[in-house]
């Protein structure tokens, strides 16, 4: 069976999103039509689909001429927004999976490789769907509004999405749309497929912070696809996130949030050769740090608060000081807090984000240089290597740095430890997959001692913008003295610190000096 490719972007919104698109103007179409959904998921108890990136689904269509039921595999996704996946589809006669015709498939080939083990229902989708077929620039599009529901043994995890999909013609056109559609209904830009919800829902990860994921990539891939891949995982991790944060505030989501951004943003500067005749990706790396740069305040109060005084209170819990000190920035945070929020909702942000996703798949990038066309490896290979080459040179005696050039190898090193991880999926064989483990704990040992140096640097600004004049005056407010002087302690005791760190670092710039690089 062949595979046909979906192209789709994907746009999360609310009930009330999805009835203003059920009359918008633009999705006005003379074939409207809609279909009731039933699909069901399926796997092996050992997740072997899973872990092969595939998912299999029956799904069984009412319409108006009647019920049919269709088996589909596709192949997973790992960006946001657009999915563009290979799939295989057939009409099977009954509503249980049909093993036969998985042997066309890369399914069939995993279940036999596991040795043909049972499958079985995971979970299952039920939606009501109203589809838009249009016109719009040079291409036909399908539009779908998607409401409903996941049904697991856990319960139920409502639906509610827009999918573009490019029927024929330029994926450009799917990102022009959607744009137009969010100048007046908000919409965020997807980052799971349903059966991907499905999953993460049994797992009970939804509402959950996420890491980074690591980035597919095949050693025979060129510049440009390389990139597009990091800027696609990049996107996917910052969207994971922004929902949990939305929804529960979550301080590590918020975290995450932030090293998803600086991932893309070096993921800018270190694929910079292929941006040269595209003054839109400096503008789009720009605007981007721009506008959120008040989420580093609110994240600041988050590593003083829970990781440096935390301790401290519980290690001296009688000192009144702290507790007056906690009082106070505990209310900072909450402002900090309102403002990260504030930008996560703003329809800027929103469409920033689909701006950003559109130039990533379809920007003059693309269609200009030399540079893209070039095999990722040897790309890499050279951006790592000037790297290397600068953190050993501005990490020269590290310890006695003054602390802005020891900011510098830290910024250095983590566009180095983010270009290892982006570039992993090429050396991921034999020799170089053992050369890039060794290389990524070395380089992590240094980024855990600058990192630590740093959350020092950040307490001292934090205890000198202490006690605004409002807080000297109210009534009831914690007392200046005592909270200057607990500021004081805390400030002791972290710079006590400083002098064995600096020492770390050191030995850790020296030995990872030592570790060959992994692509050499």
């Amino acid at each position: 069976m062949t595979a046909a490719r979906e192209i789709e972007l994907k746009l999360d919104c609310d009930a009330g999103d999805l009835a203003a698109l059920a009359v918008h103007p633009l999705l006005d179409s003379a074939d409207a039509g809609t279909v009731a959904l039933r699909a069901t998921y399926y796997d092996t108890d050992a997740g072997d689909l899973r872990a092969a990136g595939l998912s299999l689904r029956v799904r069984r269509e009412t319409r108006p001429d009647g019920e049919r039921a269709i088996q589909t595999v596709k192949a997973g996704a790992d960006g946001a927004g657009l999915f563009d996946r290979a799939e295989w589809e057939r009409a099977i006669p009954g509503p249980a999976p049909d093993r036969g015709t998985l042997d066309d498939t890369p399914a069939g080939k995993v279940l036999a490789e596991a040795g043909e083990p049972e499958i079985a229902a995971r979970f299952s989708t039920v939606i009501e769907r109203a589809m838009r077929p249009i016109r719009y620039g040079a291409s036909t599009i399908a539009v779908t509004l998607d409401r409903g529901r996941i049904e697991t043994p856990g319960g139920a995890v409502p639906v509610c999405e827009a999918e573009l999909e490019l029927t024929e013609g330029d994926p450009a056109d799917l990102f022009a749309l959607a744009q137009a559609l969010a100048e007046t209904v908000p919409l965020r830009l997807g980052a799971l497929a349903k059966g991907e919800r499905g999953e993460a829902a049994l797992a009970g990860r939804l509402d959950r912070p996420s890491k980074a994921e690591r980035v597919a990539l095949d050693p025979e891939v060129d510049a440009g696809e390389a990139f597009a891949a990091v800027a696609r995982a990049c996107l996917r991790h910052l969207r994971l996130n922004e929902t949990v944060f939305l929804e529960n505030r979550d301080p590590e989501a918020l975290h995450q949030i932030r090293v998803a951004l600086r991932r893309l943003r070096s993921a800018f500067t270190l694929f910079r050769p292929l941006f040269s005749a595209d003054p839109a990706a400096a503008t789009l790396r720009d605007e981007i740090k721009r506008v959120t740069e008040p989420f580093g305040r609110a994240r600041n109060l988050d590593v003083f608060l829970d990781e440096t005084l935390a301790p401290e209170i519980e290690r001296r819990p009688d000192e009144t000081g702290l507790h007056d000190l906690r009082a106070l920035l505990l209310p900072e945070r909450e402002r900090a807090y309102a403002v990260v929020l504030a930008i996560l909702d703003s329809a800027a942000w929103r469409g920033l984000i689909i701006d950003l996703v559109a130039w990533i798949e379809a920007g003059p990038w693309r269609r200009t240089g030399t540079e893209r066309e070039r095999p990722a490896q040897k790309f890499a290979a050279e951006v790592l290597e000037r790297l290397r080459r600068r953190i050993k040179r501005r990490g020269r005696r590290l310890d006695r740095l003054e602390p802005e050039a020891r900011h510098q190898v830290r910024i250095e090193a983590k566009k180095l430890r983010y270009g290892a991880e982006f570039f992993a999926g090429l050396y991921a064989e034999g020799k170089a997959r053992r050369r890039h483990k060794a290389f990524v704990a070395a380089l992590a040992a240094l980024q855990d001692h600058l990192g630590a140096l740093n959350d020092i640097s950040t307490a001292h600004e934090i205890g000198a913008g202490l006690i605004p004049q409002e807080a000297r005056s109210a009534e009831g407010a914690p007392d200046p003295a005592a909270v200057l002087f607990s500021a004081g302690l805390v400030a002791t005791d972290v710079e006590a610190r400083s002098h064995a760190l600096l020492k770390d670092a050191a030995e850790a710039h020296a030995a990872l000096l030592e570790v060959r690089p992994f692509w050499r």
